[in-house]
């Protein structure tokens, strides 16, 4: 997210122009200056302290860090538009984990937006975890990053976006 190249915005397999802003844990959100026409992603524990003004507006989304509880949103998660899962570095696989949770347990049916170091590598297991949208590094080539998230045509286990795992179709 601190990459001095601006990120590339994918979404159903193209590059877009990314029409939300992302607001930082160190950038201080002032009500009064909000605009109704503006698309904002608030980190999670700003958007928990104010979630009672928040919930109710349709362009304000969440985003959450690795080392945070997904589940504290669940209950709200289908009112909120979007919510972007932040990969500090590309080890810290904790973001799998988020997308799981809340497609998985609280059925989150929005856009899912991986944010932060997210690489050509990692794009299929972002899209099997449930991501709809990925912010790619300004250094990252798009086309392959596009072209990566259908690396693999079957998978091993159960994934997100409820493809039936290969030891399923085999027949006994």
């Amino acid at each position: 997210m601190d990459d001095k190249i601006s990120p590339i915005l994918i979404k159903n397999n193209q590059i877009v122009k990314d029409e939300w802003v992302l607001i930082s844990q160190e950038e201080i959100f002032d009500e009064n200056k909000y605009r109704e026409e503006q698309n904002l992603i608030l980190p999670l524990s700003f958007w928990l302290t104010n979630r009672s003004f928040f919930v109710q507006h349709s362009n304000i989304g969440v985003w959450i860090n690795s080392d945070e509880d997904p589940s504290k949103i669940g209950s709200d998660c289908n009112q909120i538009p979007l919510i972007a899962i932040n990969f500090p570095i590309f080890t810290d696989g904790r973001g799998y984990s988020a997308a799981k949770i809340l497609r998985d347990n609280f059925n989150f049916s929005g856009e899912l937006r991986a944010i932060g170091d997210i690489l050509c590598d990692q794009m299929y297991f972002y899209r099997k975890c449930g991501f709809t949208s990925y912010s790619v590094r300004g250094d990252t080539d798009p086309k392959k990053a596009i072209r990566s998230l259908n690396d693999f045509s079957m998978n091993y286990q159960s994934v997100s976006d409820h493809n039936q795992p290969i030891f399923h179709k085999r027949k006994i």
